[in-house]
């Protein structure tokens, strides 16, 4: 009985010290936290005395700061003659589109201050700066996804960049699952909208403080894809007699790199999505936030698999394969359109 009493009272001498203990870890780790923002603040010269200063230190956590962006667009700009007017993204096994580009000056991604690297097969990784059409042009050879560890800011960083060196249009395109089912492999889908399925999730390139010289903290997204220029690409197909292959859709980007279920498959066709990738509207939303004028495809890679007795598999050399086969055409409805755009963009400075 009396060792009982001593453990008891020996347990309660215990319980301040095990309050201190707590109190002095949660001091501990707000002070680590505090250093840690102090820090950053020197990094980018500001003090911490005021909310502002603090919202900047907490940018250069979730995003790039406007003056690292600014960075690598000079970098850019010192080394070519031109100011592109429109971006090009090279999709997987697409990259063959910066091949119509003349007077090319190349710029390796690690080259690039502040530039993520490609990691994916298919990808090159690098930036071709020329003339396509006779209108400059900035061209993507290779692009960054969510699954290879980079966050969506960092993944759309690219489009912030071809903003600050001068492009007003952007071309994305993208190797994309088929859903709907009169979509064939080697079929190309404009994208007329989105859904943004990692948005639901909370994952947006957007999030963290919005910087207003790119444009406004909450950006409108239905009218992301320019109705104009889907007008003109329906009417390329035509003059290309592939209107048979060319049809409009809505796309989704899902986190990779796994291909979806069956299930997953299912509900997305349920929701209206005509096809499946793991790019894009991340990239897009970042566009329009900056107020570029937007057009979009994707190429039809494999069908996905939406019956549990169908024993295909999606696999990503299939994907790189249909890219090649399809390369010609896919080069030439992307010169035309880049042709249209210039005959747009000169009516609009007149």
């Amino acid at each position: 009985m009396e060792n009982r009493k001593a453990d008891y009272i020996n347990s309660r001498a215990l319980v301040p010290s095990l309050k201190h203990a707590r109190r002095r870890s949660i001091f501990e780790s707000f002070s680590e936290n505090l250093e840690f923002i102090e820090i950053n603040c020197q990094e980018i010269g500001t003090d911490i005395r005021t909310d502002r200063n603090i919202t900047r230190a907490h940018r250069s956590r979730v995003g790039y700061t406007f003056e690292a962006l600014q960075e690598s667009a000079q970098y850019l700009l010192e080394r070519v003659p031109i100011k592109p007017k429109i971006g090009i993204i090279c999709g997987s096994g697409m990259g063959n589109i910066a091949d119509l580009v003349t007077n090319r000056l190349i710029f390796p991604y690690e080259d690039v201050p502040h530039f993520p690297v490609s990691t994916v097969h298919g990808h090159v990784g690098q930036l071709v700066f020329g003339y396509l059409e006779g209108i400059p042009v900035m061209c993507m050879q290779g692009r960054f996804h969510y699954y290879e560890g980079y966050p969506l800011w960092k993944c759309a960083m690219p489009v912030r960049v071809m903003k600050l060196v001068g492009v007003t249009y952007l071309i994305a395109t993208n190797a994309a699952g088929g859903l709907n089912p009169k979509f064939k492999v080697g079929d190309i889908m404009m994208v007329k909208d989105h859904v943004n399925m990692m948005g639901f999730a909370g994952n947006n390139p957007l999030q963290g403080p919005n910087d207003d010289r790119f444009g406004p903290r909450f950006p409108p997204m239905s009218k992301a894809y320019n109705t104009k220029l889907l007008d003109v690409g329906a009417k390329i197909a035509e003059e290309m007699g592939i209107s048979d292959i060319v049809h409009q859709g809505v796309y989704t980007c899902l986190g990779g790199p796994n291909y979806e279920t069956v299930a997953e498959l299912r509900m997305l066709r349920m929701i209206g999505v005509d096809a499946v990738g793991m790019s894009t509207v991340h990239e897009v939303i970042t566009a329009r936030h900056c107020d570029l004028t937007v057009f979009a495809f994707s190429l039809i890679t494999n069908q996905c698999i939406v019956d549990y007795e169908d024993l295909g598999e999606a696999n990503h050399a299939e994907v790189v394969d249909v890219g090649l086969s399809k390369q010609f055409v896919i080069q030439e409805f992307v010169s035309r359109m880049v042709l249209q755009i210039k005959e747009i963009y000169s009516a609009d400075r007149k």
